[in-house]
């Protein structure tokens, strides 16, 4: 049988060859190294001159993956400035903090994690006394997105600096009664300390990504020149497996992000046992990301490694670092030498000639201790070579062991991450290894102390004079004194007013047309940022494309193949719209990126982002999750909304839901407008009150949730009726009467009900008005519901505030007081939508919508399907009105049967 390789071709078959005879002397030389020194060492000869043919700019691919060494030889290790010793002295002192704070909240039973900064110490020590820039360095200082679990770490050294107290870090996790410390980096829980919210891991990396290149926009664009400022994200190995983690590593790579370093701790650990048991982690990350055209810098040993490395003349440990799999690193970590001997340097006879050179005090060394991030020294040469390497983004692959100095009952163990304590016996071990003046007689009933060398003490001031030189504090979140934006011109919005006349418009190109005439604003039109997820011809956005430009940082270097159209597609260095591509995700931290400018940059910045609705918050509700507590603002547009207008796509490409998830978020204000001149409204006060002006009381720090349709209808004017912009903000208006809808009904004393509509099912409710009065001599009025999530906050909050003994009313029961008959709401999306407000409507209630699955057919087939349609409307009208005597019943059957239900 044909051997299946001996056939494929090589991509060199497919070139010329101009010298066979050349080459044919290259292979045999190769040949005659593997055969007369082994293929080891061939193997070595072609990595190092594949390397020197990248050093040179030769044009070859990319070696994955270089042996299991530090990248930067120790030779090639730049000194560090400072002080060393003064270094490890406050680094000696956040180890214990970090450590007694969760130790001393597990006795409340709030828990906490000890085992990562253990691992990372050095990690955020060397950054803090010669990287990270703070908030008062040029441009706006570094973007830290620091590793959730470490939380307590960077407390410690708060408390060490005097940013908190005792006090505060023995609330930890205990925020109820308002001096307390949030579990993870929570800005809207500790605004004037953390930045970014990381905890739900992956969506760090994925957001540092995308800060990195906001911030090269801004520079682009000429908002704010924020080139100084760099992007640091801290990430654990097994935090490295969620696919948001790697999912725009092109992106960075492709945009040469070189403002933009993640430090990967590699500790070999996930939350539960190792990260790649059989397998090598930093090895794959190693070839993730280089293949991803990243610079890729590993420190995996301290110097206790130098003496083997010297010894090693035949290559036999670099190669037997290579192929031990990280679970029996790990197991090394926690066995004698003796073991070691064996398992390790018994496998070659090369290493156990090597092992009989060495104590077993320098195999424990080695194995034990010495780690690249647990040495000051490795890690500032790895950020050294991060900062300073120019066209591409920068990870650092730092190996460390998890639970390092916290003794051997943590280090290396499994079970580490569930761990929240130390006995008193193991902290005064872990007290005597880091050399802290603490006694015995300061462990007060079993309570370990918090250690402080003082506030004037040589390592506070040195703190302080390291974070004075590199600009302040950090991590830090800046609140900015920014002048309200002024608002556009009121005729933008009152254009809306007046409908569209005979005209169908669709509401996701109402607000499209609202958004053109907004971007025009002289004042305010520079700080809009369009973001789309690569469909914006679908929203009819194409039109912004020649005026506003896509943004790329390489311009437009091709002549579009529209160019000679009116709406051919430009990108530009300085394009304001943001193109993602099919990338929701991308798109939400694009979002984040641009909504939380105000605070990260000083620089309010108005960012849209239009999707298809049930590609947002059912694929991406982590990450508004993640916006709220960024505190940040913007505007949020569901296109193609719910369950019946996106015809043909069925299922879960119909969105019935979003707005039940977006109830779920306390900064989201979620409103389904109905017509264009409500959009106008909700988009004009939504910039007050996020950008402008305001009212006393209200939070500014929300983004706003609207849903939008692609089914064309007439649009109506406003109507002119007293309360009807109020009712639109605060969820709920009387569009019409059915005697101002021009509906003549027979009898004087004709039964009436109340129909709600959001959305575009208020265009069945209106047919249904019409029948219901034309065909069964029954009165409505109909009423647009705008935010049913809006109404139900305000009725919670009118009852939290009768427990406190305060009279008021539910705005939805003020607004319903004295309308006359049942109450009948209906919406594009699950019943769940609507009966939101139920329980504060006096009169009797009902509701449809569109549960379940979502179904492929026309809208009309859909909306029969549902039971929404206009026809349905009327039969589930009957019904209520023959449950209260004020019908026949046969008229309920009677219409079933006339409209074939």
């Amino acid at each position: 049988m044909t051997d299946p390789q001996a056939i494929q071709p090589s991509a060199l078959d497919q070139l010329p060859d101009r010298d066979p005879e050349e080459t044919a002397e290259w292979q045999a030389s190769l040949d005659a190294v593997a055969k007369a020194a082994g293929p080891h060492r061939a193997a070595y000869l072609m990595r190092r001159t594949l390397e020197r043919a990248e050093g040179n700019g030769i044009a070859l691919p990319k070696l994955l993956e270089t042996d299991y060494v530090n990248t930067i030889p120790t030779a090639a290790e730049p000194s560090a400035p400072g002080d060393e010793e003064m270094e490890r002295r406050i680094t000696a002192w956040n180890r214990w903090n970090a450590a007694a704070m969760v130790t001393r909240g597990s006795k409340h039973g709030v828990g906490g994690h000890i085992a990562t900064f253990a691992s990372a110490a050095w990690l955020y020590e060397t950054g803090f006394n010669h990287f990270f820039k703070g908030k008062e360095a040029d441009g706006s200082g570094d973007q830290l997105y620091i590793q959730g679990h470490a939380s307590p770490g960077i407390y410690a050294r708060a408390f060490l600096d005097g940013r908190l107290t005792e006090q505060h870090l023995d609330n930890f996790r205990q925020e109820a009664g308002g001096d307390g410390l949030p579990s993870y980096p929570h800005p809207r829980r500790l605004p004037w300390l953390w930045e970014f919210p990381t905890v739900s891991m992956g969506l760090g990396p994925l957001s540092a990504i995308y800060q990195a290149r906001f911030n090269r926009y801004l520079t682009n664009r000429g908002i704010k020149d924020v080139s100084a400022s760099h992007v640091w994200a801290f990430l654990g190995d097994g935090e490295m497996d969620e696919p948001e983690s790697t999912a725009a590593l092109a992106l960075a790579s492709r945009e040469g992000l070189d403002n933009l370093t993640f430090v990967i701790n590699c500790n070999l650990q996930r939350l539960d046992g190792p990260v790649r048991a059989n397998f090598k982690i930093v090895q794959e990350l190693e070839a993730q990301f280089r293949g991803a055209g990243w610079n890729v810098v590993k420190s995996l040993w301290g110097s206790a490694w130098d003496e083997l490395f010297q010894l090693d003349t035949t290559g036999a440990l670099v190669r037997r670092l290579r192929e031990v799999p990280d679970a029996q690193v790990q197991t090394y970590q926690t066995r004698g030498a003796a073991y070691i001997r064996e398992d390790f340097f018994g496998k070659d006879p090369a290493l156990a000639e090597l092992a009989k050179l060495l104590s077993d005090d320098k195999i424990l060394e080695c194995f034990h201790l010495s780690r690249g991030g647990h040495e000051a020294r490795k890690v500032f040469a790895a950020y050294k070579a991060a900062v300073e390497f120019k066209g591409a983004p920068t990870v650092i692959l730092a190996q460390t062991v998890k639970g390092h100095t916290l003794g051997e009952g943590f280090a290396s163990k499994n079970a580490n991450h569930q761990m929240k304590k130390l006995s008193v016996d193991e902290f005064k071990a872990m007290r005597d290894l880091l050399e802290l003046p603490i006694s015995d007689s300061q462990f007060v009933d079993g309570v370990v102390p918090y250690g402080h060398p003082g506030a004037d003490s040589p390592e506070v001031r040195y703190l302080q004079e390291r974070r004075a030189a590199l600009g302040g504090p950090a991590p830090a979140r800046r609140t900015h004194a920014l002048a309200p934006l002024p608002a556009p011109a009121d005729k933008t919005f009152a254009s809306f007013d007046k409908g569209s006349g005979t005209q169908n418009v669709a509401t996701t190109m109402a607000f499209v047309r609202l958004v053109k005439d907004l971007v025009r604003d002289k004042e305010t039109g520079r700080r809009w940022v369009p973001i789309v997820p690569d469909e914006a011809r679908t929203f009819g956005m194409e039109s912004l494309f020649p005026s506003l430009g896509i943004y790329s940082p390489k311009g437009q270097t091709y002549e579009p193949v529209d160019r000679d159209q009116l709406m051919y597609y430009k990108e530009a260095k300085n394009g304001q719209i943001l193109n993602e591509g099919i990338t929701e995700a991308g798109s939400m931290a694009d979002f984040i990126a641009a909504s939380t400018a105000y605070s990260t940059h000083g620089e309010a910045m108005i960012p849209f982002y239009i999707f298809y609705s049930m590609f947002g918050w059912q694929r991406t509700a982590d990450q508004m999750w993640q916006l709220g507590d960024q505190l940040g603002r913007g505007f949020l547009v569901g296109a193609t909304a719910g369950r019946t207008t996106l015809t043909g796509e069925g299922l879960q490409h119909a969105d019935g839901h979003s707005p039940v998830i977006a109830a779920t978020n306390p900064a989201a204000l979620s409103y389904d407008p109905a017509f264009a001149y409500e959009i106008a409204a909700i988009v004009k006060d939504g910039l007050r009150r996020m950008y402008g002006e305001a009212a006393p009381g209200e939070d500014q720090n929300v983004f706003y949730y609207l849903t939008v349709y692609n089914e064309p209808m007439p649009q109506p004017a406003k109507p002119s009726a007293p309360g009807v912009e109020e009712g639109i903000l605060k969820g709920l208006y009387r569009f019409n009467t059915a005697e101002s809808a021009g509906v003549e009904v027979a009898a004087a004393n004709a039964p009436r009900i109340q129909l709600l509509g959001s959305g575009t099912a208020i265009h069945w409710v209106l047919k249904a008005q019409r029948m219901l009065a034309e065909e069964w001599g029954v009165a409505s009025d109909v009423w647009s519901a705008t935010s049913w999530t809006e109404l139900r906050r305000d009725a919670l909050e009118a009852d939290a505030a009768l427990l406190r003994g305060e009279e008021r009313q539910p705005y939805v029961r003020r607004a319903l007081q004295g309308a006359e008959g049942p109450v009948l709401a209906v919406s594009d999306y699950m019943r769940q939508v609507p009966d939101q407000i139920a329980q504060w409507v006096e009169q009797d209630w009902s509701s449809l919508g569109a549960d379940g699955f979502g179904i492929s057919d026309t809208r009309e087939a859909a909306r029969r399907h549902f039971g929404v349609d206009a026809e349905s409307i009327v039969v589930a009208a009957l019904a209520q009105l023959a449950r209260r005597g004020e019908v026949k019943a046969t008229a309920v059957k009677e219409a079933r049967e006339r409209y074939g239900l």
